[in-house]
Parts: C-alpha cells; sequence; structure tokens
C-alpha cells in the first residue's frame, strides 16, 4: 500500500469510528459464483458469532468532506480538519486485498456528502456493484443510504449491499434543526420508506419466484444519538418503537453522544453517557424481544430510565402486585417478564416442567440470575424470599447485598435509640 492511500486509510477510518451501527449483519448471502467470500451466517465489524468467533469489516467513509456543518459531527464543514476522499476504484481495491489477505470478512462503507446527496450515493452504489459484478466478491456490504438520494439510487443500491441503513441521528425534528439545520427529518424517512417498500416487494417476489433478486437481505437499521439534545428516553423510544413498527428496521442502534468540539448548540459533557446507553440498548430489547410496550419500560411519572438498574428490574418493582408468580404454571409471556430470566431460560422453564416440577437450583441450571429472579418467583408454591418484602427493600438487597440491608437497619434503629435518649 503506497503512502497517499496509507494516510486515506487513517483519516477515513478514523472518521467512521463514530457511526455504531454495523455489527452483525444477518445476512445469508451465499457464494454460489464461486467468487470471493461468504456472508453466509457472520456477524460483522469485530461482533461475535454464534459459535465464538470474531469477525471484523473494513469500516471507513468514500469521503469526509462534507456540504453539510452538523454540530455533533466531526467532519462538518465548519470543522478544522485535514480531509480526504477515496475514489472508487480504491475503495473496491482496498477491499479485494484486505479480504485475501484475511483482515477483513466485508465492507460497511459510508460517506460524508459532497457536492449533493445523489452525486455521493452514485458513487457508493458503483463500489458495491463493481465489487458484486466484477470481483464477483460474496462477503458482507453495508451501505449507508445518503438522505435526500433518489429511489432509483436505493433501489440500485438494495440489489447490491447485505444492510442498507438511514441515520436519523437526532431524536426530534426540533433537535435536527437546531443542531443540524441543512437536514431534515422528511429526507431521512422518504429512503426509509422507500427501502421498506422495497424489502416488501422482494419478498412478495421471492414468494413467486424464487430466482429473483434478493434487495438488502440484511434489511435497514439507523442510529440514534444519545445526550447531544434534550429528548428524555421516553421520546427516544417511542421513536424507536414507531421506527420498528412503521420501517421494519432490523435495528435501532444508539450511540452516547461523544464531544467532538465545542459550540453554543451542543451540550457541554465531561464523559459520554454510556450508562445511558447501555439501559436505552436494554430497554430496546425488552420491546423486541420480551413483549415490553413503550409505555410500559417508561411514562410521564418516570420519562427516564433508571441508571442504576436495568428497565426489567425496574417494571418488576414498580409491579409487584403482578408477582410473585408460580415458575411451573406461569405462561411463558409472564416468566419472560420476570427479572434474571432471558429468552433461553424461559424457553428452558418451559420445556423442562413438562417432566417434572422445577426447583431452585435447576433455575440456576438454566442461567436464571437468582440474585434478581428469587424476589419474583415460587417453586412448588414456596417462595425462596419474604412476601412482604418492599419494593425498596429488593432494589436495596439487588443493588448491594442483604448484609448492607441490615446493616442499613441497625444504623436506623441506632439513630432513633440515640434521639429518644
Amino acid at each position: 500500500m503506497n503512502e497517499r492511500i496509507q494516510e486515506k486509510l487513517k483519516i477515513l477510518a478514523d472518521a467512521a469510528k463514530y457511526d455504531v451501527s454495523c455489527s452483525s449483519s444477518g445476512g445469508k448471502r451465499k457464494n454460489s459464483n464461486k467468487g470471493l467470500g461468504n456472508a453466509e451466517g457472520m456477524g460483522i465489524c469485530h461482533s461475535y458469532t454464534e459459535d465464538g468467533r470474531c469477525v471484523s469489516l473494513l469500516k471507513i467513509l468514500l469521503t469526509n468532506f462534507c456540504i453539510y456543518d452538523c454540530a455533533y459531527c466531526v467532519t462538518r464543514k465548519s470543522n478544522d480538519i485535514k480531509r480526504a476522499a477515496f475514489t472508487v476504484e480504491e475503495v473496491v481495491d482496498l477491499t479485494i486485498n484486505f479480504y485475501r489477505r484475511n483482515y477483513i470478512e466485508g465492507l460497511f462503507l459510508s460517506s460524508g456528502i459532497f457536492k449533493n446527496a445523489d452525486y455521493t450515493m452514485e458513487r457508493l452504489v458503483r463500489i458495491a456493484k463493481k465489487l458484486r459484478t466484477e470481483h464477483k466478491f460474496n462477503g458482507y456490504i453495508h451501505l449507508k443510504t445518503i438522505p435526500g438520494a433518489s429511489e432509483e439510487l436505493i433501489k440500485e443500491a438494495g440489489l447490491y449491499a447485505d444492510r442498507l441503513s438511514v441515520n436519523i441521528e437526532l431524536p426530534s425534528e426540533m433537535s435536527l434543526q437546531t443542531l443540524a439545520p441543512e437536514k431534515n427529518y422528511a429526507e431521512i424517512l422518504t429512503p426509509m420508506g422507500h427501502i421498506s417498500g422495497q424489502l416488501q416487494q422482494s419478498k412478495e417476489e421471492k414468494k413467486l419466484f424464487k430466482s429473483a433478486p434478493a434487495f438488502a437481505p440484511a434489511g435497514q437499521s439507523t442510529q440514534l444519538i444519545i445526550g447531544a439534545s434534550k429528548e428524555n428516553d421516553q421520546q427516544i423510544l417511542t421513536l424507536s418503537s414507531n421506527l420498528y413498527r412503521s420501517y421494519n428496521l432490523k435495528r435501532v442502534y444508539y450511540s452516547g453522544y461523544v464531544p467532538v468540539s465545542e459550540g453554543s448548540r451542543l451540550p457541554s459533557l465531561v464523559n459520554p453517557p454510556i450508562i445511558r446507553e447501555n439501559r436505552v440498548y436494554q430497554a430496546d430489547w425488552l420491546m423486541r424481544f420480551y413483549g415490553f410496550q413503550v409505555n410500559e419500560i417508561v411514562d410521564d411519572q418516570h420519562p427516564d430510565l433508571d441508571l442504576e438498574i436495568d428497565p426489567k428490574l425496574a417494571w418488576g418493582l414498580r409491579n409487584l402486585g403482578v408477582f410473585p408468580i408460580e415458575i411451573n404454571t406461569a405462561d411463558y409471556e409472564l416468566i419472560l417478564r420476570v427479572p434474571g430470566i432471558g429468552v433461553k431460560s424461559a424457553k428452558k422453564i418451559v420445556a423442562a416442567r413438562r417432566f417434572a416440577p422445577l426447583r431452585l437450583e435447576h433455575l440456576q441450571k438454566f442461567g436464571v440470575v437468582l440474585k434478581r429472579a428469587r424476589y419474583f418467583i415460587t417453586c412448588k408454591g414456596q417462595s425462596p424470599e419474604s412476601k412482604d418484602l418492599t419494593a425498596e427493600t429488593i432494589r436495596r438487597r439487588i443493588l448491594f447485598g442483604e448484609g448492607s440491608v441490615r446493616n442499613s437497619l441497625v444504623k436506623q434503629q441506632l439513630s432513633l435509640f440515640a434521639m429518644a435518649s
């Protein structure tokens, strides 16, 4: 690799690190033409597959030149940084050479916007097309769809990419107008709608003709930045829920805001909101896999997630009237709502109890986290904990251990004794 390409790679790979929406692909692209690579059942971008393998991809920007001046973005036009741009051929050559050296198993390609959306999108599509048609590359390709790009270019992109994504970035139109005034929700949601429609059309065509070309077989995703604007968790999760329902997204990714510059439009954060980002991911998981609605996780009385405990435990403590449930007879859907019981554990419980009544030691073998679950269940009618415990006592025991709760009670009693004397 010559020094000029190496310098570009250093700049444009570093600029791409702020986009988090590039983990497991879910792609099923098989190598049927004796070409390069295979995206069959692999996670992407330093993610882990089910059998424990770590895989990676070339994650770069086509260019960090940009006509927009989004306050939160490191590549905004007013930022004084070193600029670079790859040609179409350079990205294709890098991808093929890195793949042959076993450095990568796919490509994640995004870009700043130079000239206009269609000009940039057309180059992204050309890269994917050259890889697929000229070099017979069958590895994973994830293309960022440029907001404002034409429907024709989006449709062509989906023929060559495994996944497409359009980043919303901010959770409301008002915040977008404040921090990224050149953008608007219509330009972002319109291509999302085009992709969703093409995905549905491709699905119907596949039912009729097995040889019909697949369109973005790994679906579409988006990214939301947490902490760059004032929206609470209720607003963020409500938007995500609507996106899953209306645009059939595979994933909404969340990125804690990383301060890359100072400005009057931006919050003054010392550290990125990593814990909040983690809690939002947990809440998103509850909506996607556990049957929770947004208003069960956050509401007007609790608009933000509890940073000390996970959202399922927070829901359980607010709804102690639902518990304890009998683990040997409760419905699967209700077992899923027990703090400390995941999807796999719940399935094992339902399958195993058909053969014999379950006890606590069985649950532990199934992967149940009894430190949390014991307060919300009974086994054969017997409860491992007192039914009279308050939500605050349970919370303290889980956070600090039973001994700390006893010590706290002793201190309170000694304090009252001192006051009385």
